[in-house]
């Protein structure tokens, strides 16, 4: 504790404060060159993905915590679409017509414990593809294979379980 008028020193911002506050950083590499000395229990906020991680130890890890799991839905009428590190945690919704083609491949990139909620909203089949990323679903793991997602407003849910692996959820079939 301190007593008003004692100097505060760098040392004790260092230690004492900078181990109790939510450092926010644009993405991970910045979080890397930013923090010199690394302690159990530091958090920090990522902008690029609106992660809220703790230190566990020994690696940088998501926050289990309503606010870094807000769900954003992102609409998106395109007929392929490959994952990306900026999808996790959000609902997408495929609304176009026509068959649409989502890629999982090592670029996918999510976070151990990210999700997607991938929702068929169009008329168009959705159909999820590994690609070098392992999927495993509807009793069916591959690197190279597809599911489908049932009808239209059907639903499904990729979840990262380690680094490019995957596991999909819900309404699908593998093809």
């Amino acid at each position: 504790m301190w007593v008003a008028g004692e100097v505060l020193a760098a040392a004790d911002v260092n230690s004492y404060l900078m181990n109790q506050t939510i450092m926010r950083f644009a993405d991970a590499s910045a979080r890397t060159s930013g923090i010199a000395t690394v302690a159990e229990g530091m958090f920090s906020y990522l902008d690029d993905t609106n992660l809220l991680t703790v230190y566990n130890g020994s690696a940088w890890v998501g926050v289990d915590t309503q606010a870094s799991q807000l769900t954003t839905i992102v609409t998106d009428a395109t007929t392929s679409r490959t994952l990306a590190s900026t999808d996790e945690n959000k609902t997408i919704r495929f609304t176009n017509g026509s068959a649409t083609t989502v890629t999982v491949d090592a670029s996918t990139d999510f976070q151990v414990g990210a999700r997607a909620d991938i929702i068929a909203d169009g008329a168009g089949v959705v159909t999820i593809t590994a690609d070098t990323a392992t999927v495993a679903g509807d009793a069916t793991s591959t690197t190279s294979g597809s599911f489908t997602i049932g009808a239209q407003y059907s639903a499904a849910t990729l979840l990262c379980v380690a680094t490019d692996e995957y596991r999909l959820i819900g309404n699908i079939t593998a093809v």
